[in-house]
């Protein structure tokens, strides 16, 4: 399994969102405290927006902890929106390839839990994806085929109801080969302008997802923390697990449920395969 963070709001260093906060997602890289394992050093990814129609996207296969290029290059990079993605692999290579978050034209996508026994399903998925599609899979992640399958099912114009219909195709899929749980998620994908994040499982219990919503209270509570006094009214962070200890300032994701950050009122709904 893995952990990740999406950021919406005001630009922020990269530095800054990745290092300085006391449960960051370096910190998390080694040591952290809700996931499946304590340490996620299978590689790292970040993807950003900022000037070019496109987003960026640096990963490596180093632990996020032991690399002095994230360091540096983090550090002169601002951005109003960013994906930040540590890997534990669940057996997939560790290769360059396998890192999230993935990219398609202006979308980002990267994923916290696994489409189990993939190996079984695997050849059934692929053959669902788009043949336009397929000669991006690069990797051999499950979260990749997911994602190429969002897009066969037009993530690109409705996320939730894309991300419903592949659910509902790896739910069906693996039912078929014998697979008592298929699939277990939290998803975050955005198109540089509204983030979508979402947390399901199969079986009703999936990985640890969070929100924040009380900028006022952080920016009080941290009044030396760079980061938190740059976040503007409309800043959201989204991650796997809350990136300190103040308590109000993080809320628990709903099982079975996505939410929406965007411009003006963002969203929290109900989700459910189709």
């Amino acid at each position: 399994m893995c952990r990740w963070l999406a950021y919406s709001g005001a630009p922020v260093s990269l530095h800054d969102l990745l290092y300085l906060s006391k449960n960051s997602l370096v910190v998390q890289s080694l040591h952290s405290r809700l996931g499946a394992e304590e340490t996620n050093g299978d590689g790292f990814g970040v993807g950003w927006y900022g000037a070019f129609e496109t987003p960026g996207v640096f990963r490596s296969v180093e632990p996020a902890w032991n690399d002095r290029n994230l360091q540096d290059i983090s550090a002169h990079i601002t951005s109003g929106l960013v994906f930040a993605h540590i890997r534990a692999s669940t057996g997939s290579a560790v290769q360059l390839t396998n890192c999230h978050p993935f990219r398609h034209g202006r979308w980002l996508w990267m994923h916290n839990g696994a489409i189990r026994d993939f190996h079984t399903v695997k050849r059934d998925l692929v053959l669902e994806v788009d043949p336009a599609l397929y000669p991006e899979i690069e990797g051999s992640t499950d979260t990749e085929v997911f994602f190429h399958l969002a897009l066969t099912y037009g993530l690109e114009d409705d996320p939730p109801a894309a991300v419903a219909r592949a659910v509902g195709l790896i739910e069906s899929v693996g039912r078929r080969h014998g697979v008592e749980h298929p699939i277990q998620m939290t998803v975050a994908t955005t198109d540089g302008e509204r983030l979508w994040a979402f947390r399901y499982s199969s079986e009703g219990e999936s990985r640890s997802l969070f929100y924040s919503t009380d900028v006022s209270t952080l920016r009080a509570q941290h009044p030396d923390n760079p980061v938190i006094q740059q976040l503007s009214e409309e800043a959201r962070l989204v991650v796997s697990e809350p990136l300190g200890d103040l308590a109000g300032a993080w809320n628990e994701v709903p099982e079975s449920s996505y939410g929406v950050v965007q411009p003006g009122d963002d969203a929290l709904l109900p989700f459910s395969p189709r």
